[in-house]
């Protein structure tokens, strides 16, 4: 888990933790110590007072926010049940870092904003929200941001083809450009070209993949 993370899980905790404080429709996103709160509440007393609980947390460097007070009785827009229902599924989903995130609706459309460590994450992502109810149309401008640099991915990707038992590594050749990655060589199936393919996929960094592997 990373720093951003563990401090969003804090400030979650701290705002339910508070009577006073009905966190069922605040969001919290955390970028390098500084916490946006969204959604809205239902007077400016508890504004406040949930912008106050999330300064006191440990770690917090500063809070925006971004809070709405709504008087009772005000039935929530479509637009405000689709964000919540994305962050419910992707929060059900602990691979998922909802700190890099963020979610914005805009008559029934969904943009998705931040960063993740490999292809596949964002992948998951996409399809996680294009499947639910009320979402018109999906924006995935998610960005793969390599954790570790372009130079070692040669090296990563050979490392995750190595365990694989039913591939002969030695056999395939693997080339990167940054971190695209090309493979070649042959394999004896079509189950062994696909299991090569998810190899490089689950390595943090790869961006693009030109699989050229040929099944003898």
């Amino acid at each position: 888990m990373n720093a951003d993370h563990g401090l969003q899980k804090l400030v979650l905790e701290a705002l339910d933790y508070d009577p006073d404080i009905d966190c069922s429709h605040i969001g919290v996103l955390v970028r390098g110590g500084i916490v946006t709160l969204s959604g809205h509440v239902s007077s400016n007393l508890e504004k406040r007072k949930a912008e106050i609980v999330a300064g006191c947390v440990a770690g917090v460097r500063a809070v925006i926010d971004d809070v709405v007070v709504e008087l009772p009785g005000r039935a929530q827009t479509e637009d405000e049940v689709i964000a919540e229902r994305c962050l419910a599924h992707l929060s059900a989903d602990r691979s998922i870092s909802l700190a890099r995130i963020h979610i914005s609706v805009a008559d029934g459309i969904v943009t998705i904003h931040g960063d993740v460590d490999h292809e596949r994450e964002r992948g998951k992502i996409e399809a996680i929200l294009s499947g639910l109810v009320l979402v018109r149309g999906l924006v995935n401008e998610l960005i793969v941001k390599p954790p570790v640099k372009a130079g070692l991915v040669r090296e990563k990707v050979r490392q995750a083809l190595q365990p694989i038992s039913p591939i002969n590594a030695e056999k395939i050749d693997v080339k990167t450009m940054g971190t695209h990655v090309i493979l070649k060589g042959a394999v004896n199936s079509w189950h062994e070209r696909g299991l090569a393919e998810s190899a490089v996929w689950s390595v943090p960094g790869v961006t693009s993949l030109d699989n050229r592997i040929v099944v003898l």
